[in-house]
């Protein structure tokens, strides 16, 4: 017990502004996982035709 109250932390129960729930973080660590997973598809898919083009 610290001097204002309880030492652990809260973590879930209050937040700063709305979207800041687990859900939406892991929505978005999705999101963002397949982002990566798209944009290195399309610049492998134009690095080919670029490579076809040239040659």
């Amino acid at each position: 017990m610290g001097l204002f109250g309880s030492r652990r932390k809260k973590h879930g129960l209050y937040y700063l502004l709305p979207g800041m729930t687990r859900a939406n973080r892991e929505k978005r660590k999705r999101v963002f996982r397949w982002s990566i997973v798209v944009g290195l598809l399309a610049a492998a898919g134009i690095g080919g035709v670029l490579w076809l083009v040239n040659r």
